[in-house]
């Protein structure tokens, strides 16, 4: 469609940084995929809807989705395997979609690096503010300027300019969110951040239990992933009842 055609809803003109992103939608009823891709292309958005994960997969892959909304419940590739591939190679924002409203499902989607999550039946409208929200903190984080410090601590290394991490001069595979959380106790440095501030700088967004939840699963990833390089010292510690911080050396503890 020529995008200088089309036409919106008085005072409802997407941002000209939003107007042209694309969505890819996938959900194996293809009712639903049709439905959110029409609602989204006439809020300004190019949208491509998916049947399957594959499918979805490689529109991500070929760097054609700068967002996916993505059902949970589908044949095959669930949308939860889904969005864990999606994030081994892709930091776009994540809306999971889904007709199950428990907490438990809740948490596993933060946990594998979701932005927001919906439960089915959605308001059209709220489901076009929700992406356009996603796509406004991704933006604010692309745009940031980037800071050439290091930052080091206890044989951890982080270059924040070019997202690579070291322990003991060991390659470090983070996901974006864990990076963001070791980046933000190594800024610390050694003070406790509390859950809830963990949760707002590396997810953008006001913490609530669930979001709570979250950081405690990634930081016990975190954890594991510091583990298999050195089991012997244990670096991200809890800070009980405040959160959590990079753990002093044995000979600077009191």
């Amino acid at each position: 469609m020529d995008e200088s055609k089309r036409t919106y809803d008085a005072g409802m003109q997407p941002p000209q940084a939003l107007q042209r992103r694309c969505v890819v939608v996938c959900d194996d009823e293809h009712e639903i995929a049709d439905l959110v891709a029409r609602l989204l292309e006439r809020e300004g958005f190019c949208a491509r809807a998916t049947y399957c994960a594959q499918d979805a997969l490689a529109l991500v892959r070929a760097g054609e989705a700068d967002c996916a909304i993505l059902d949970i419940m589908m044949p095959g590739m669930d949308g939860f395997e889904l969005g864990k591939r999606i994030r081994e190679f892709s930091d776009i924002p994540l809306i999971f979609l889904s007709a199950k409203d428990e907490e438990v499902d809740k948490v596993l989607g933060f946990a594998l690096g979701a932005d927001d999550y919906v439960t089915k039946p959605f308001k059209p409208r709220e489901l076009v503010m929700r992406v356009r929200a996603c796509l406004r903190r991704f933006n604010r984080a692309e745009q940031a300027p980037q800071s050439d410090g290091r930052l080091s601590m206890r044989g951890i290394e982080l270059h924040p300019d070019s997202h690579e991490a070291w322990l003991l001069d060991v390659p470090l595979s983070l996901t974006p969110k864990e990076f963001s959380l070791l980046e933000a106790l190594l800024k610390a440095g050694g003070a406790p951040v509390s859950t809830g501030d963990l949760y707002e700088l590396a997810w953008g967004e006001p913490a609530d239990p669930a979001g709570m939840n979250t950081v405690m699963v990634h930081i016990r990833h975190l954890r594991k992933k510091l583990a298999e390089i050195d089991a012997s010292t244990l670096y991200v510690e809890t800070v009980w009842g405040m959160g959590y911080r990079i753990a002093k050396a044995a000979n600077e503890r009191r």
